[in-house]
């Protein structure tokens, strides 16, 4: 399994130490920028290429960061197959939820918000949560990819 990493200038410290933290693990890698510190870039430019190779590769992941994260979630949801769930701190329980109910294959980093352990913890968790395969979610998932494509 590919994890694409992608984020903004408010990301960028925290996205090198989750690729030094991937890599570590054995996880293969591959960046979409930023690759350097730039105050100007602008997310979206960034995320859409994370976004577009996971919609592509349902056997992929991506982990993408930005001031809060929700900027971010909302341009890689835009993409199809794509679930994104949020995490700038508090409970752990969200990012596990987003992966058993949701089968999240884009988990959004606030960096802003988030200390270096506790994101390392949320990708961690977010990488080890199997999707629950339960029906109710699985019908779920189902309407929403009508939703992607304009069906009802």
């Amino acid at each position: 399994m590919v994890i694409y990493l992608a984020t903004d200038h408010a990301g960028f410290e925290l996205k090198e130490k989750i690729k030094k933290f991937l890599q570590d693990g054995g996880y293969e890698v591959e960046d979409f920028g930023a690759y350097q510190m730039d105050a100007e870039d602008d997310y979206p430019d960034f995320i859409s290429k994370a976004a577009q190779a996971v919609s592509k590769d349902p056997s992929s992941k991506a982990i993408i960061l930005g001031g809060s994260g929700q900027g971010e979630a909302i341009v890689a949801n835009k993409f199809p197959n794509i679930r994104t769930t949020v995490f700038y701190g508090g409970s752990l329980d969200i990012v596990k939820l987003g992966r058993q109910h949701n089968d999240a294959n884009v988990l959004s980093l606030g960096a802003r918000f988030l200390k270096e352990e506790d994101a390392i913890d949320a990708v961690k968790l977010w990488l080890e949560t199997p999707f629950t395969n339960e029906e109710r979610h699985i019908r779920r998932i189902e309407k929403i990819k009508k939703i992607e494509i304009g069906l009802k």
